[in-house]
């Protein structure tokens, strides 16, 4: 006997940080909604990124304070890492959040809420185990998933992605890992500052390679001068299972030509979670990575499908996915015309001190063959910065010299991931260099040096 279809004005695949405000703002809308979900609501942010590893960041600022507590004339004993009790806290924070918004779920008015796997049959039909959905507007909030490079003996040997890690509950001997961008540099620092040796091997010549040379040099030296082994451009990376744990081929230009570490993180990327969703018989375009092909709302090659979040390729953060819900609502529901590329790229690496950043980098601003003025100044310059004992860092700013607009920037320094929104939201409202210059910042703060900053605007030097 046919399953009966179960109509529903709206569909959404996936409780990520789109998918559940959205079902929010559609149920009060007067929609019926169904929500699907096959495995942790929050999706990666709540459950295996942001939340837990920032939570083992403070972990790990707490004890590398108190490495330091003779600086600020504060007398400390030994300082010792109850790494259980650090995995029990980034747990707590993780259940604690992914608790309230199922809770929210399951109370909303208007909302199906389902647990299991949704799969495509067709255009605007949806299967989930034993039941048929079918709805005009169906959203895609899938997400993504670790990548395992295909590497040589890559499937022989142990090895750990962000979702292990931030489930471990010991201290590695020596943490191996292969990718030297945000999660492999946050997951070094952090196990550093846990106890454990660590080697980054990258296989680009710098690390951070799409940041300015002079940001992934600062990076480099402020992890090495933590005790953290950088090897870059990594030429020939191989895994060989190792008495002791795992043999890591490196083969650079300088160095041993292989690490043995007795853990590996693989952080060399993300891919979507699109393969196993039944797109081809919805007819939904995919680009050679796997990831949901959108137009400027955020809509698929199918009127009435939209993706939003890591599976669109259209950004990688969490800010990023909850705004594609901002767009796809305004548009839907307040008759809006919001555009992706409206929106302002910035983020943040949460070593310590943290990297803001916002716009575009120097090398790309002058790449683009327009005139340009740029600014530099160290951490040292901040009182803030000297009143905390944390001067390591600096400034950078570029602006357009012909519309006198800020183009990008970079704080490398303490509260840097926070004092970076003063030129965020500046630029975001479009106003010009002076309308920032003139303002007037609290003291002692971080984002006083900015109206300096500003100050210091002029050519760049050729070389």
């Amino acid at each position: 006997m046919p399953v009966a279809e179960e109509p529903f004005d709206a569909i959404i695949v996936g409780a990520g940080q789109a998918g559940p405000p959205l079902a929010g703002r559609l149920t009060a809308a007067g929609m019926r909604v169904a929500l699907i979900e096959r495995k942790l609501v929050g999706g990666t942010c709540v459950n295996t990124g942001c939340m837990p590893t920032k939570t083992l960041v403070a972990s790990a600022y707490a004890a590398h304070l108190a490495r330091r507590a003779a600086d600020f004339g504060v007398r400390t004993g030994d300082v010792s890492i109850d790494m259980p009790a650090v995995a029990a806290r980034a747990r707590a924070v993780v259940t604690d959040a992914r608790s309230s918004n199922e809770r929210w779920l399951e109370g909303m008015a208007g909302l199906t809420f389902l647990r299991g796997h949704a799969r495509f049959t067709g255009p605007h039909t949806i299967a989930v185990d034993d039941r048929i959905l079918t709805a005009p507007r169906i959203f895609l909030n899938v997400g993504g998933r670790a990548s395992v490079p295909d590497m040589p003996g890559v499937g022989d040997v142990s090895h750990l992605d962000n979702t292990d890690m931030v489930a471990l509950d010991r201290v590695p001997d020596h943490l191996v890992i292969v990718g030297g961008s945000y999660i492999g540099l946050e997951f070094a620092q952090m196990y550093r500052r846990f106890g454990a040796a660590v080697t980054v091997i990258e296989r680009g010549e710098r690390l951070i390679g799409h940041e300015d040379p002079d940001v992934s040099q600062a990076i480099r030296e402020i992890l090495e001068d933590e005790g953290i082994t950088v090897r870059t451009g990594a030429n020939c990376i191989a895994f060989a299972p190792h008495e002791t744990g795992v043999a890591v081929s490196v083969d650079c230009q300088a160095g041993d030509p292989s690490v043995i570490g007795s853990h590996v993180l693989l952080a060399v990327g993300r891919r979507p979670n699109t393969d196993d969703l039944g797109l081809g018989l919805a007819g939904v375009t995919l680009d050679a990575k796997g990831y949901v092909v959108v137009d400027d709302t955020l809509e698929t090659s199918v009127p009435g499908i939209w993706a939003l979040g890591d599976c669109n390729g259209r950004g990688a953060f969490t800010h990023t996915a909850y705004n594609d819900f901002e767009i796809v609502a305004a548009n839907l529901l307040d008759g809006e015309d919001r555009k992706v590329s409206q929106r302002l790229p910035g983020y943040a690496l949460y070593t310590d001190p943290p990297l803001g950043r916002v716009g575009i980098t120097q090398t790309e601003a002058e790449a683009s063959g327009r005139p340009i003025l740029v600014s530099k100044r160290p951490m040292t310059r901040v009182g803030r910065a000297i009143e905390k004992g944390e001067t390591k860092g600096f400034m950078t700013i570029v602006a357009d010299s012909g519309t006198q607009r800020i183009l990008g920037a970079a704080i490398l320094g303490t509260g840097g991931d926070e004092a970076i929104h003063g030129i965020l939201d500046m630029m975001n409202a479009d106003q010009p260099i002076s309308a920032l210059r003139w303002a007037v910042p609290i003291h002692p703060t971080v984002s006083e040096l900015i109206p300096t900053l500003l100050l210091g605007l002029a050519a760049p030097a050729r070389s």
